[in-house]
């Protein structure tokens, strides 16, 4: 029997693996995917786990049963691309004849002293409920630094602010403003909403480094019981071991097909691919049944034909009530953006579950 190795059970592995289930698979083809938990976990929503305001049950996703699958538990420990095989922290060694890294990405903390240790992270779900842990236990009107103004720091800001009305929260970021990257209207109408629900936003930070219960400006101490980093992100590390040719943000180079040129079997999707827009949960569940199309064409001694992967916009949320939106060029904003994301997230769960 062949196998197909799937390492990372979430939004470019499931989908990868579900645009397979649909269709014939060669009769000598196993798939396996290999996952740290025995669900996939909606890393979209992880702000508001983090917050408290839903509960991690309620964010898991079975994986899919089929005969043609197997699901193992395990940590990805390393790749061995030479050698076709990945060794799994318990010291397992499972070999593979095609490999689809999809595993995500994990805290991009840029060097900076102190920040891995002292501060939180909402980028794995074990990590999420530790910093819901801490979040919760903060005092009446203690202070919470959030670093990054992207959309994750924005997210779990708002949550937060409706879950703990109580607490002084900072948003820290290096940009002028808010969502930087996105149309300034939108960023002013966000930071008109964190005006009126006192959450303030603090720009051009240039974190120097990080203490137990601070996070320095230079020379300028910004006080928090709890500092949450959502700060950039980068592959996990056993993506950042791998000696292949890869982008400034540390993901890897792939040739038309999302092969590694220098071990076509090989496939990444996700997090860890560089790709020609942000990395997103969108933009690897599309990848991801892009990669099984060429896989089937492959298997059929067929040309892979695959169009351009055109995603349908960005959206946030401001706790349960507002929220924004980008799709296209056209700007949202208000209540209509919040129930759009709500009915995404319905959908992806049905889909996924």
């Amino acid at each position: 029997m062949r196998t197909l190795l799937v390492l990372g059970g979430g939004y470019g592995g499931l989908a990868l693996i579900q645009e397979l289930l649909q269709s014939h698979l060669p009769h000598d083809l196993q798939i396996v995917l290999i996952d740290r938990m025995p669900y996939q976990g909606i890393k979209t929503e992880y702000y508001a786990l983090a917050a408290g305001t839903v509960a991690d049950h309620s964010l898991r996703i079975a994986f899919p049963e089929h005969p043609r699958l197997s699901v193992r538990y395990g940590e990805v420990e390393s790749i061995d691309l030479a050698g076709k095989q990945v060794l799994l922290a318990d010291g397992e060694q499972v070999p593979y004849d095609q490999l689809a890294i999809a595993l995500g990405c994990t805290d991009n903390h840029h060097g900076i002293p102190g920040a891995p240790e002292h501060t939180c992270s909402i980028q794995s779900m074990a990590g999420t409920r530790e910093t819901y842990r801490r979040l919760n236990n903060i005092r009446p009107y203690g202070n919470v630094n959030i670093v990054g103004g992207g959309l994750s720091g924005v997210e779990i800001a708002a949550e937060l602010r409706e879950s703990r009305p109580d607490l002084n929260i900072t948003i820290l970021d290096r940009g002028e403003r808010v969502l930087s990257a996105f149309p300034a209207k939108l960023s002013q109408y966000v930071e008109e909403w964190f005006n009126e629900h006192q959450v303030q936003t603090r720009g051009r930070i240039s974190v120097s480094h990080v203490e137990d219960g601070a996070v320095y400006n230079g020379s300028e101490a910004i006080l928090g019981d709890v500092t949450v980093w959502t700060g950039g992100i980068q592959p996990v590390k056993p993506v950042q071991m791998l000696n292949l040719p890869k982008d400034r943000g540390g993901r890897i180079l792939l040739g038309e097909y999302y092969e590694v040129p220098d071990y076509p079997e090989v496939y990444v999707i996700g997090d860890c691919a560089s790709l020609p827009f942000a990395p997103s949960a969108q933009a690897a569940g599309a990848q991801g049944e892009q990669v099984a199309q060429v896989l089937r064409a492959l298997w059929k001694n067929e040309t892979p034909r695959l169009g351009k992967i055109r995603l349908k916009g960005t959206l946030g949320s401001l706790g349960k009530s507002e929220g924004f939106g980008l799709l296209g060029s056209r700007s949202m904003m208000g209540r209509v953006p919040r129930i759009l994301k709500s009915g995404v997230l319905w959908m992806s769960k049905r889909h996924f579950g």
